[in-house]
């Protein structure tokens, strides 16, 4: 671990290990938290600000804080800036390591599932994932599951999500792989969510607000279903939707 005293060497073992694929940019000082206290693996930690660091550490996250401490090496604002593109406001960056992929589609696939797992279908907003993750991660879902191009581990996506990424499972899958069990759309032409019970081993899929999900998942649904909304008002939020899907899952589940 780089020693606190030893910036410049900091600096270069980070260009250096940016550049790894299993790198992952943990930004700001909530997302380092998190990663930490749900299992992630740091591997260096920079501050430009690190009485400001210390504070936050003993303050809010004081169960990690000797951890996050131990790891942190002051640099200038201005090296900061040049190594992250848009510094988080807490003056905190890490590298930490993303998950293997096949160990967390196992935990998505396991079964029996005491949990639903999300699936958005085709997500285009980094913040509107991140924000889905952080939900997710709230409610104790299995995991999220997104389909399309966009990646979910994209460090705009984790930012979003406050590092609660190692809180559940996230991964990308086509729509042909994705876990097993009953599969409810949300859906404006559905029936009433109230009208449902909705099983732990729910797969809840999501669309975006603009095109909604594409015909092959509704076409393979077990339910379609609809949250009640006002008439003449278009959509809610895609995390909206999730956060209500979800709190009613957990409303009628009889797991702990």
């Amino acid at each position: 671990m780089t020693s606190p005293q030893d910036p410049d060497l900091a600096v270069r073992r980070w260009r250096a290990a940016a550049e790894r694929p299993e790198s992952l940019l943990i930004d700001g000082f909530h997302a380092l938290k998190h990663t930490l206290r749900f299992g992630g693996e740091v591997r260096q930690v920079l501050t430009a600000d690190a009485a400001g660091l210390a504070v936050l550490a003993e303050k809010l996250a004081p169960d990690v804080a000797e951890r996050i401490l131990a790891a942190a090496t002051a640099v200038p604002p201005a090296v900061l800036r040049e190594l992250v593109p848009r510094p988080h406001p807490t003056g905190v960056a890490a590298l930490a390591v993303r998950p293997d992929l096949d160990a967390v589609l196992d935990r998505l696939a396991a079964l029996p599932r005491r949990a639903p797992v999300v699936v958005l279908d085709n997500p285009r907003n980094l913040g509107n994932i991140g924000a889905v993750v952080r939900l997710a991660a709230g409610f104790g879902a299995t995991g999220v599951v997104t389909t399309g191009d966009v990646d979910p581990w994209h460090p705009g996506v984790v930012r979003a999500g406050a590092g609660l990424h190692f809180a559940t499972n996230v991964a990308r899958l086509p729509t042909d792989r994705l876990p097993a069990g009953p599969r409810f759309v949300l859906d404006p032409e559905g029936d009433d969510i109230r009208s449902v019970v909705l099983p732990d081993d729910a797969l809840l899929v999501f669309g975006s607000e603009r095109h909604g999900v594409c015909e092959e998942l509704r076409a393979g649904a077990d339910g379609l279903l609809a949250i009640p909304m006002r008439p003449q008002v278009s959509s809610f939020n895609l995390a909206t939707s999730v956060g209500m899907g979800l709190f009613h899952w957990m409303s009628h589940t009889r797991s702990s």
